[in-house]
């Protein structure tokens, strides 16, 4: 099963990762790791490593982030770089991780970013689209 290294800025990880658990119950293969404040890069650098080494090493790993340019996001990217099948995504959200972490088993880490990001993309709407979207489904019955 393809292994998920979850991290992000203060609590974001352990947040999510809590957040997941209460909906999904405990997950292999995964591992949260937050960057607070008091943090550093090389720290951040050294507990995302340990986390590739924890998992399974035969299966492909993603690295999920929150920001964009981020410490979490630049650290996953280095290591990612140095390591055939792995894939760094960022502007993870609670709909995005929780569908992905059931869709995983059996997807190669291409598959997964592929899968993640059109799951991201329709994990972000507002009320009034899905209103919208509502009353686009309905059938329209013909009138007399």
């Amino acid at each position: 099963m393809l292994g998920i290294i979850l991290t992000g800025h203060g609590g974001f990880a352990s947040g999510m990762e809590k957040a997941m658990q209460q909906i999904l119950g405990e997950q292999t293969q995964f591992i949260a790791i937050d960057f607070p404040e008091t943090s550093t890069t090389a720290l951040l650098t050294s507990q995302l490593e340990h986390a590739v080494s924890e998992l399974d090493t035969q299966q492909d790993i993603v690295f999920l982030t929150d920001l964009l340019g981020g410490t979490p996001f630049r650290v996953a990217s280095t290591l990612a770089m140095q390591r055939q099948g792995t894939e760094v995504i960022t502007g993870t959200n609670l709909q995005l991780l929780l569908e992905m972490v059931l869709e995983r088993d059996g997807l190669s880490s291409e598959a997964f970013r592929l899968q993640a990001l059109e799951c991201g993309h329709r994990g972000l709407t507002s009320l009034v689209d899905e209103l919208g979207r509502c009353r686009e489904e309905k059938p329209v019955e013909e009138g007399i």
